[in-house]
């Protein structure tokens, strides 16, 4: 949902987007790519959902130069699980700088508690975010 909402309002600013959720074939998914969105929920005890593990096994095993690639992070998570709030967005945002990517502005965490429709939040961050690029 957050994908779709943000691939329309890129769109709707003229930004080539492509979204992909399939990652099997790891670090090569991002060639080609120098500015990266990524969102991320976070699954039962803090596990990354299942398509995003083989990128970020990727990542961890081969640590490729990503330092040309500018990068944010949307993290979305429940509050209630207070250890493990937003654990896969930052597991992935943690990935990236290791690799040497640059994070543009402040990682967006989503709390499915108190924002029920976070592709609004979303896109408000986007705006903001595009503007520090």
């Amino acid at each position: 949902m957050v994908a779709e909402a943000l691939n329309d309002e890129l769109s709707r600013l003229d930004h080539d987007v492509e979204i992909i959720e399939d990652f099997d074939d790891g670090c090569a998914v991002l060639e080609g790519h120098d500015t990266i969105i990524i969102s991320c929920s976070t699954h039962g005890l803090g596990e990354l959902p299942d398509n995003i593990i083989p990128l970020f096994e990727a990542m961890k095993e081969n640590t490729p130069d990503l330092s040309s690639v500018k990068y944010g992070i949307i993290a979305l998570g429940d509050q209630t699980y207070s250890d493990t709030f937003c654990k896969a967005g930052k597991d992935m945002d943690a990935a990236f700088a290791a690799c040497g990517a640059k994070r543009v502005g402040d990682r967006l965490e989503v709390d499915a508690c108190t924002q029920p429709l976070p592709d609004e939040e979303a896109i408000e961050w986007v705006k903001e975010w595009l503007d520090l690029l």
